[in-house]
């Protein structure tokens, strides 16, 4: 038989209630978010101005090492093509005037997830090297830093989850 529950006991069970319900309303936002972000990821890709740059150095850039002065040479070749995707895609810090300083949490983890994916695209790709790249390119603070490490074993799972895709950066 249950024990019954004292006044207190229910009202601070009602407050708990109101809480767990806010809680989940903004989840559920964050997640409406995310999925839209999801859909319009790297949209501008697809089209001029940024297709006919895209669809000539994409096979260039897999190719190479990420960071390398060849990769460099490629982006700056890019750089017409790239200031319009930085500028349409709020996932790169590039898009704000302070960078990374201006970007909120939705902004990181679909940055995160895009410097992921981006290394898969690479032979010799590696998620740990381009975050310790960005780093310096980025000026990011050593706690973000650990965030963004922390953050890829879950992006490992994730991949291993929903595509049975898990290709491993040692």
């Amino acid at each position: 038989m249950q024990e019954e529950l004292s006044l207190e006991e229910k009202a601070t069970n009602d407050e708990t209630w109101k809480h767990i319900h806010v809680i989940r309303r903004l989840i559920s936002g964050a997640q409406l978010e995310l999925s839209q972000r999801a859909l319009e990821h790297d949209q501008s890709k697809l089209s001029a101005p940024e297709v006919d740059t895209f669809t000539e150095f994409t096979p260039k850039l897999k190719d190479s090492t990420y960071g390398s002065e060849e990769y460099q040479g490629f982006l700056k070749a890019m750089k017409p093509a790239l200031d319009n995707h930085y500028a349409m895609n709020r996932h790169h810090p590039e898009f704000f005037e302070n960078g990374i300083n201006d970007m909120n949490l939705i902004d990181l983890l679909e940055m995160i997830i895009d410097w992921k994916a981006a290394s898969m695209r690479h032979d010799n790709g590696d998620i740990n090297r381009s975050i310790e790249i960005n780093t310096e390119r980025f000026n990011l603070s050593p706690q973000l830093v650990k965030i963004l490490q922390n953050t890829v074993p879950e992006l490992d799972k994730w991949l291993e989850q929903f595509t049975g895709t898990y290709r491993k950066n040692e």
